[in-house]
């Protein structure tokens, strides 16, 4: 498990944690001596870190982070080290100035980087050789606050204002159209996750779910992007945070389920197979409360989630951090109904 520091001053960890025993077992296992994590390697960055993701098949990172929309490539220690260091620097096309860059990775040709902080700023790098693979076509200036492949070579950008867009890299000239959120409210930043289809099923039935910095979510077929499918309303606090945290992802291994984040000190799971298009309020399966109860940080403000993920096997497992740099590993029990 990778973490990240994000805080303005320079110096900002950058950890590789191993993680308990019990975590790693392929079965869910009974009391475990063990709980904690352990540190394998680290190193530092002069810069806040706000997006971190591991490049599948190789041993990097790519993180990025404010001033500037570029990118830090970063070499995760060999054998013979306990050092994650910096390797190399990834700039954008008239960066200065841009908000930092949202990334995604794959590996499925070569080691690949998507990355881009507007729509019209949106890039594919070789992370290796820096290499340009792909620029987009778009006049369009909308903040980004999530990209994703699809497959090797299809994209999925989400706007800050909701709007999602699709890219194919084998057409790189032709201009990006982003479909707008439907009876999306005016004002609120949105977010997205993209699921894994049906079993056996191709990339163009992903399902996709947006977020919004009011609670609201919304359903999508990557097919029909200007088509919500359902919505809900999630039970969430007024947004006060700005909004820069707000994540919500599918479960890899449990059909139908969510979990979003960002508004407080908690995760909320959901069930999201009976929904409609009402946007009626949603009732959570499951909230996780943990990093609430961890007292003021510093600043004297309460925890606030930062990031959460499920773990790529057990189904009922997640990993969440928070503004107080706690990091938690939790299952969670459905009391009723069949998640």
């Amino acid at each position: 498990v990778c973490v990240a520091g994000y805080g303005q001053s320079g110096g900002n960890e950058i950890l590789l944690l191993l993680p308990p025993p019990t975590l790693q077992a392929k079965e869910t296992q009974g009391l475990c001596p063990e709980r904690d994590f352990k540190v394998e390697c680290g190193g530092f960055s002069n810069r806040p870190v706000y997006s971190l993701k591991h490049v599948p098949d190789t041993s990097l990172l790519v993180t990025s982070g404010p001033p500037d929309s570029s990118l830090q490539v970063w070499q995760v220690s060999a054998e013979d080290s306990d050092v994650i260091k910096a390797v190399s620097a990834i700039p954008t096309e008239n960066g200065t100035g841009q908000p930092w860059a949202k990334i995604a990775t794959i590996s499925a040709k070569a080691p690949w980087v998507l990355h881009g902080s507007r729509l019209n700023s949106v890039q594919v790098t070789e992370v290796e050789s820096r290499k340009n693979v792909y620029t987009a076509a778009s006049r369009n200036s909308e903040e980004l606050s999530g990209l994703a492949f699809l497959d090797c070579n299809t994209l999925l950008l989400c706007c800050a204002k909701g709007q999602l867009c699709l890219a194919d890299l084998r057409q790189p000239r032709s201009p990006l159209e982003a479909a707008s959120v439907p009876s999306a409210p005016c004002g609120e930043r949105w977010c997205m996750g993209v699921g894994r289809g049906p079993q056996g099923s191709d990339s163009s039935s992903q399902p996709v779910a947006r977020l919004s910095s009011g609670g609201l979510l919304t359903l999508t077929d990557v097919r029909k992007t200007s088509e919500s499918l359902a919505s809900a309303k999630c039970r969430v606090p007024p947004p006060g945070s700005g909004a820069e945290f707000l994540c919500v992802s599918w479960a890899p291994a449990l059909e139908g389920c969510l979990a979003v984040s960002g508004f407080d000190g908690t995760v909320h799971v959901y069930d999201a197979r009976s929904w409609d298009s009402s946007g009626r309020e949603a009732e959570p399966v499951f909230i996780h409360k943990g990093h609430a109860f961890g007292g003021a940080g510093s600043s004297g403000d309460p925890p606030l989630v930062t990031a959460h993920t499920w773990h790529p096997q057990k189904p009922r497992t997640l990993l969440s951090a928070a503004s107080d740099g706690s990091l938690h590993v939790w299952d969670w029990v459905q009391s009723c109904g069949n998640c």
